[in-house]
């Protein structure tokens, strides 16, 4: 295959399909999205066959265990695919809204509208529920859209991609507004992000060697977050029985994913009280504990944590702990070895809570509730594309709203400037 031709092609009938697309109803593109919803849940047997081919493929290729939660399809998580379309069939359509509208000393009335972006080229690993997802999200929000997912998941992805084939054309909508990319030849992504004359903006989903890659090489725009090293601070206000059940959660729900608790800092004036009780429930889940100095004064049997382990996305039963003086200290650490991706607080301390709120640099930040939350779905935002720990355009969980731009409506009656 001549790759660079064919994703030449992609773009060309991407592009296409974006002006339709855009300047179609709402009711029509929900009616996309339901349609999709249905195909895949009679899709089942087809979808659950395709996948085993990958998992099988993955496990004889030496998957970690990660990448095989993150690449396995359950009846679950099928049935959060299809309720994922089905929420976003039910959010308001951001496109065409107007706002800001003022009146200007010359006469004039500006303001704003929302519009689509375009064409979004989205290349993830692993999980191929993220083709779902990001095809919602762009066909919602009036955009077309290039999926490159991962080889390892081409099975899968290619069955879901005649779900949406279907969705697409029983709602009128071209085929070609969700395409997703047949080959599993790496050229096929250098070729995506090198196209700023199909493509408006990349959002990579996976890895940080992906991310970094991408965001190295590409002539499009780029919307990413590179790790999450996520954070949870016990303060010395917290209600003991809420920290042990957040802190637990937030590690231990589910481990591959980028909303995980990496580090857990922990106030030292409740330190000998709590620790033992962490450690116990902790042990019992499996999960190794890696300590600072004073966290391994009350728990000596744990490994030492080494200056790594702050920095360390594990996307592993592995929890790193540090024992801090304080607020500002819990503060001072989260910035500086945080993603800003995600990071909470347990207190029942008002003024501490507001504190750690304004003073952490993160796109998501929480008081009293597992970092797990950190999620386009749990927000409301239907699925999500990604999390941005960017600060231009879009920050946090990307839904509709982060996938539209805005430009300006000027409205006259013969004005001149004069």
């Amino acid at each position: 295959m001549d790759v660079a031709a064919y994703m030449a092609e992609l773009g060309q009938q991407a592009r296409a399909a974006a002006r339709e697309v855009a300047r179609s109803a709402t009711a029509v593109r929900n009616q996309a999205l339901l349609a999709t919803a249905r195909a895949l849940d009679a899709a089942r047997e087809e979808l659950a066959q395709a996948n085993a081919k990958d998992l099988e493929a993955g496990r004889a290729n030496g998957l970690d265990a990660a990448m095989l939660d993150r690449l396995e399809l359950t009846p679950a998580r099928i049935d959060t695919m299809i309720e994922g379309l089905r929420q976003v069939a039910t959010l308001p359509d951001p496109v065409g809204e107007i706002s800001d509208m003022t009146y200007r000393p010359s006469g004039i009335q500006v303001g704003k509208m929302r519009v689509p972006l375009g064409v979004i080229g989205i290349i993830y690993e692993s999980r191929p529920n993220v083709t779902v997802e990001a095809a919602s999200l762009c066909l919602k929000s009036g955009n077309a859209t290039i999926l490159r997912g991962g080889s390892e998941a081409i099975n899968s992805n290619q069955a879901i991609a005649q779900c949406l084939m279907r969705g697409l054309t029983e709602a009128g909508l071209p085929e070609t507004a969700v395409q997703v990319v047949k080959t599993t030849d790496r050229a096929a992504v250098g070729e995506l992000i090198t196209m700023p004359q199909y493509v408006d903006v990349i959002v990579p989903r996976g890895g940080k060697g992906l991310i970094e890659r991408i965001s190295r090489d590409a002539r499009v725009p780029v919307i990413k977050h590179l790790d999450g090293v996520c954070h949870v601070y016990i303060d010395s206000h917290a209600d003991p029985e809420k920290a042990l059940r957040v802190a637990v959660n937030s590690k231990t729900q589910r481990y591959g994913t980028c909303n995980t608790m990496e580090t857990l800092l922990v106030d030292g004036e409740i330190a000998d009280d709590i620790l033992p009780l962490l450690a116990e429930q902790f042990a019992a889940k499996g999960v190794e504990l890696r300590g600072c100095e004073r966290t391994r004064a009350v728990l000596d049997t744990i490994t030492e944590a080494t200056e790594e382990d702050w920095h360390e996305e594990y996307l592993a039963p592995i929890l790193a702990i540090r024992v801090v003086d304080g607020l500002d200290a819990a503060i001072d650490h989260i910035n500086r070895y945080s993603s800003q991706h995600t990071d909470s607080i347990i207190t029942e301390n008002y003024t501490r809570a507001r504190r750690f709120l304004m003073e952490v640099d993160s796109s998501s930040v929480m008081v009293n509730a597992s970092t797990r939350f950190a999620d386009g779905f749990e927000y409301g935002l239907g699925a999500e594309i990604g999390i941005s720990t960017d600060k231009i355009h879009a920050r946090g969980p990307v839904g509709l709203e982060g996938l539209t731009s805005q430009k300006y409506l000027i409205f006259g009656d013969g004005h001149i400037r004069t």
